[in-house]
């Protein structure tokens, strides 16, 4: 059964643009939150899923543009493609310098790579029915994902607490700039799903393959670079921790994340009801990478 929704009205709409940011690694140290490794690593899960992701999402929504009948959605589309595929590129970019610094995130990596390459990635299905639900359950389930990106990136964007840690202002920047573009486009992939499908069992059921898939692979994550730590010993992630520094204000607190997941599943959810847009615009307006990018393209 649909769950077809009016997209709300929009005010002084502004088309989405790529910004090709660039960013340099080598004063950012391994734990870039001061004398929390904790912190770090938890946020630098972010390094190795969105690269593998983001090119999964541009690839999926390549083959969903054909079937969008709205001009609008679909320059919001193609719009988003191009922030995406810089996400991608711009947290890749971090790799070499964490290898440089002792942490080799390849072991990793490749377990991620196969979960959207393989496990979500195309499948041999005769043309019809098939290959257009299977192209339809990989849409709803970059709504859900969406949902958290935004959510992170609303996060990042107000958590004060690691500026007045200390935090490496670059890779503040790189999270800020990248959260700050998921608060901007954060309606197209639940608006492309309501397009091309809308359904709400749809909805719930990707959206607890999303969660359980995420929740799994950031702790999977953290445990990682907190056991490959080279400056560790014993090193340890647990939800208690996270917890902690959820309360802390160094993460997400464990209820905000809780609360997160009544607000997807109302019927009436729309990301727009998520975030500001004003708050967005207002820090790509002063951030240094995005700045330089746009002073490059002049």
């Amino acid at each position: 059964m649909s769950n077809k929704q009016a997209r709300p009205v929009e005010h002084g709409r502004i088309p989405l643009k790529a910004r090709d940011v660039s960013f340099s690694w080598e004063d950012t140290p391994l734990h870039w939150v001061p004398g929390d490794p904790f912190t770090t690593h938890t946020i630098n899960v972010l390094h190795l899923l969105l690269p593998a992701g983001e090119r999964w999402f541009v690839h999926v929504y390549k083959q969903a543009l054909p079937l969008i009948r709205d001009d609008r959605l679909r320059a919001d589309v193609i719009g988003f493609i191009g922030q995406e595929a810089v996400h991608s590129q711009a947290h890749d970019g971090v790799l070499p310098h964490l290898r440089e610094q002792g942490l080799d995130p390849t072991p990793y990596t490749a377990q991620v790579d196969w979960f959207f390459e393989k496990l979500l990635g195309d499948r041999t299905l005769p043309p019809g029915r098939a290959r257009r639900w299977w192209l339809l359950e990989r849409v709803a389930l970059i709504a859900a994902i969406e949902h958290y990106t935004a959510f992170l990136g609303d996060w990042v964007l107000n958590a004060g607490e690691l500026d007045r840690r200390g935090a490496d202002p670059t890779m503040l920047d790189l999270l800020r700039w990248h959260g700050a573009e998921e608060v901007e486009h954060r309606s197209v992939a639940f608006d492309l799903f309501q397009h091309l499908d809308g359904g709400y069992r749809r909805r719930v059921r990707t959206w607890a393959a999303a969660f359980g898939a995420l929740v799994f692979l950031w702790q999977r994550g953290a445990r990682f670079f907190m056991e490959n730590d080279p400056t560790l010993t014993n090193g340890r992630a647990s939800f208690g921790e996270f917890h902690r520094s959820g309360r802390r204000g160094t993460l997400p607190t464990t209820g905000a994340v809780l609360r997160s997941v009544p607000r997807y599943l109302s019927r009436s959810y729309h990301p727009s009801q998520e975030g500001s847009t004003a708050q967005a615009l207002a820090y790509l307006a002063v951030s240094p990478a995005a700045l330089a990018a746009q002073q490059g393209g002049q």
